[in-house]
């Protein structure tokens, strides 16, 4: 980030399944995209800079099916093409609360979205505008959680915001073990020893490379997308001296 800019700028990493319908845990769930995107709106309307990644997991996940004997790279590529889907989603949603969006697809899809652009997004974001970067990395083998941590490099975004359904990082699984620690605050270096659930170990690698601090936060409260984005402390910060 430039000294001279008091801008903030984030890179907001949103998995497949925040999306579901909330019974079904399948599909798209129109009040629930709804209310993330007025909340990105509020951090707009704050003067902060925004840009999205989105998984696809609520449509199909390349993972569990390449478990299944599908091949990996063919699997990635279809589990792409769901994030796809739920980029249009919440580019329609942020539309209808007044945000000018963009998506932007790192595989060309010409009808659809706007190819990849380094510098053409941050022009987008620089006008106000918010980015939704669908298709991943573009490549099979990457997880949606590294190309948050790609592309917020890439457009030197000062944090990653993922989005989760609990309140932050736990030692364990906090639905299955009621003993789980909540970390508030964490290193790289303790999420990477500790084999911690917060991001795959490229992403956070990337992250700790870049100097981009994570915050980890539960999407299901009310409220905490804007927060995340004002930066203001909610869920569990990794950063570099934890």
């Amino acid at each position: 980030m430039d000294a001279s800019s008091d801008r903030r700028r984030v890179l907001l990493k949103l998995s497949g399944e925040a999306f579901a319908d909330p019974e079904t845990k399948y599909g798209i769930d129109p009040e629930t995209v709804g209310r993330v995107a007025g909340e990105v709106a509020a951090a707009i309307e704050r003067g902060v800079q925004v840009a999205v990644v989105v998984g696809g997991g609520n449509i199909f996940r390349g993972v569990s099916q390449a478990a299944k004997g599908m091949d990996q790279a063919s699997a990635d590529y279809m589990g792409m093409l769901a994030t796809m889907i739920n980029a249009l989603a919440l580019r329609e949603a942020l539309e209808a609360h007044g945000v000018d969006t963009r998506v932007q697809s790192a595989i060309e899809m010409r009808q659809l979205a706007e190819s990849y652009i380094r510098l053409r997004a941050i022009r987008h974001l620089e006008k106000g505008r918010v980015v939704v970067f669908g298709a991943g990395t573009g490549n099979p083998f990457f997880t949606t959680d590294t190309a948050a941590a790609l592309r917020a490099a890439e457009i030197d975004a000062d944090s990653v915001l993922k989005a989760t359904m609990v309140d932050g990082v736990y030692s364990a699984d906090p639905l299955t073990d009621p003993d789980a620690e909540f970390f508030e605050r964490l290193s790289y270096m303790d999420v990477i020893a500790r084999e911690l659930q917060v991001m795959d170990s490229t992403a956070v690698t990337m992250c700790k490379e870049n100097g981009l601090d994570i915050r980890v936060f539960n999407i299901g409260v009310e409220g905490n997308v804007t927060k995340a984005c004002l930066g203001e402390p909610v869920g569990t910060l990794v950063t570099t001296t934890g």
